[in-house]
């Protein structure tokens, strides 16, 4: 047995060698050559770092230094900016970039929660930008007046801002605000009123026309008492007062009422949500809105309001026709 031995040693020493030389080898070769774990995605709170100020600089002659502010809380005009598309986001002169504000629109009170993630505008005395998305979920336009607030939302909101998502809007500001905010306006900064509140004058406007009738009347029988004191306590004129009341439908012969589910920057977008409501698509300037209607009565446009609400668009509105 020692003799078979004694002849295998030299065979079995060189490939003793031979294993040992390999597996070193392989322990190199994983050292040389290490692999390299991807970069995670920034996901969380940390997906809205770093987050930048930067240097003053000058737009048509004023010069504007960024700060963080944290009560930040401005009143003025806001421009539709040509960035951000469906995107809930916006742009603004001083604020550190990314941060999230509450717009709220001083025409009808509605408010919504943004993200200023770019500097702007950058010419002209608006003094916010509004993307596309979130000019249409405030239901304004180029030239609203608006308060810019800035917040410090939850996690969860910021996360659906970031994805390009809407946040549901805030409960909308009471109108008793809005009209304090409204002083704080630039001089000659004109602010329309909300546009669904217009039905409602129509009934005062024809009141004044109930006191004139018995007015004239009663000035007649001072003059000629005898020829006239029979016919004063006769009721004729004073019943067709309820008549002169009664037309108050005027307000659909001017149009009616149109109900508007909202504006968006892309047709494709309007056309898939007219089909949906069964509307039409209507362009203004570079928004396309899609509306229903016209109603003949205001109540009529209440029911459609109703079925695009339930649709998910929450940002419908009722409309008078001129």
């Amino acid at each position: 047995m020692r003799l078979v031995n004694e002849r295998l040693l030299p065979l079995v020493l060189p490939l003793g060698l031979i294993f040992a030389l390999s597996a070193c080898g392989v322990v190199g070769g994983g050292d040389s050559h290490p692999q390299r774990a991807a970069a995670p995605v920034q996901q969380g709170p940390a997906a809205d770092y770093p987050v930048v100020l930067g240097e003053p600089y000058t737009i048509d002659g004023t010069l504007y230094s960024p700060v963080d502010t944290l009560n930040y809380d401005e009143v003025g005009l806001a421009a539709l900016d040509s960035e951000g598309g469906d995107a809930i986001s916006a742009a603004l002169r001083t604020l550190p970039v990314p941060s999230y504000v509450e717009v709220t629109s001083l025409e009808t009170g509605r408010t919504i929660l943004v993200r200023a993630e770019r500097r702007g505008p950058m010419s002209g005395s608006r003094f916010v930008a509004l993307s596309p998305g979130a000019m249409v979920q405030l239901g304004g336009s180029d030239g609203t007046p608006v308060r810019v607030r800035r917040v410090n939302p939850p996690e969860q909101e910021r996360a659906m801002l970031r994805r390009g998502e809407q946040v549901p809007a805030r409960m909308d500001t009471p109108q008793s605000l809005v009209n304090v905010l409204k002083r704080k306006l630039p001089a000659g900064t004109l602010v329309s009123a909300p546009l669904a509140a217009t039905p409602t004058p129509t009934v005062p406007a024809a009141m004044p026309a109930v006191p004139k009738p018995l007015a004239a009347a009663a000035i007649p029988p001072s003059k000629h008492p005898v020829a006239t004191l029979p016919s004063a306590p006769t009721p004729p004129p004073a019943q067709a007062a309820p008549d002169a009341v009664a037309p108050a439908p005027a307000v659909p012969a001017r149009g009616g009422f149109i109900v508007q589910a909202g504006a968006f920057a892309r047709k494709e977008n309007a056309d898939r949500a007219a089909a949906e409501l069964s509307g039409k698509v209507d362009k203004a300037g570079t928004l396309y809105r899609v509306r229903t209607g016209p109603f003949s009565t205001h109540k009529e446009a209440e029911a459609s309001l109703a079925k695009v609400t339930h649709a998910g668009y929450s940002g419908a509105r009722i409309y008078s026709v001129e």
